[in-house]
């Protein structure tokens, strides 16, 4: 799903189609995300106010500071490969939109400038239009948002029905507002095991995505399908900015 995104994004044009998703509200959601990856000491502003300060002696042990970033996916990790793609995407997605919050990834974000000319693409014989990759971008956005078999939306928080048990150790595990006490890794298991919804709502967080007969079953333990990362969230940012600000005719 995440290549999907990430080959779409390069190329801006106008389609003309139906809107069937607001767009505005899963870009804004989308963004929120990234609040809900970070780690290192976090400022007031924080609206996901569920992930606390984390990681404070990041690197303390061998004398550099790394502490601050974003955890890239499900677990307490911060890769540079993965995040280098997430905030190069980000870096990208401003071309298309006015704001956005990669700032925050002090230490971990170099931007490259790309420029990329809308031309058509040749294929052997094929030769695909900037308007038919739009369309097929579009396609391809709306799916991830509920137009697919299960009419259920893969991005947290987006429509009535949406992935409740995504493999994320920051939203499955009770926060430390409601639950102070330390929880060591044996005593995650029974979060990690648990039939009921995450506690907290990793909203704007889009998952791996159903199987390949379009089924989904919404299990932690299945990371492969429910795992959100930076690196699909990403991309998508800059598909949703495009959507909103150009409607269908």
């Amino acid at each position: 799903m995440g290549v999907l995104v990430f080959g779409a994004v390069i190329v801006m044009a106008m389609v003309t189609r139906v809107a069937s998703h607001d767009y505005g509200d899963a870009l804004t959601k989308s963004i929120l995300f990234f609040e809900g990856q970070r780690s290192g000491k976090l400022p007031s502003t924080q609206r996901m106010t569920w992930r606390k300060d984390s990681g404070l002696r990041d690197g303390f042990q061998i004398g550099v500071d790394l502490v601050g970033g974003y955890y890239d996916a499900g677990d307490n990790v911060k890769f540079n490969f993965p995040m280098a793609f997430s905030t190069t995407m980000l870096a990208w997605s401003m071309l298309t939109v006015v704001r956005t919050t990669i700032l925050w990834d002090r230490g971990f974000a170099h931007f490259t400038a790309i420029s990329v000319a809308m031309r058509e693409i040749h294929c052997g014989n094929v030769v695909a239009t900037p308007a038919r990759l739009i369309q097929l971008a579009r396609r391809q956005v709306d799916y991830i948002l509920g137009t697919n078999p299960l009419s259920m939306s893969y991005m947290v928080g987006y429509g009535s029905k949406f992935p409740r048990k995504i493999h994320h150790r920051g939203s499955s595990l009770p926060s430390v507002d409601r639950y102070p006490a330390r929880i060591n890794c044996q005593g995650g298991t029974p979060y990690f095991q648990s039939n009921d919804p995450n506690p907290n709502l990793l909203t704007g967080a889009v998952v791996g995505g159903p199987d390949n007969g379009d089924s989904y079953s919404d299990s932690r333990a299945d990371f492969v399908h429910s795992e959100p990362t930076t690196y699909i969230n990403a991309p998508l940012v800059g598909l949703l900015a495009y959507f909103r600000s150009h409607p269908p005719l």
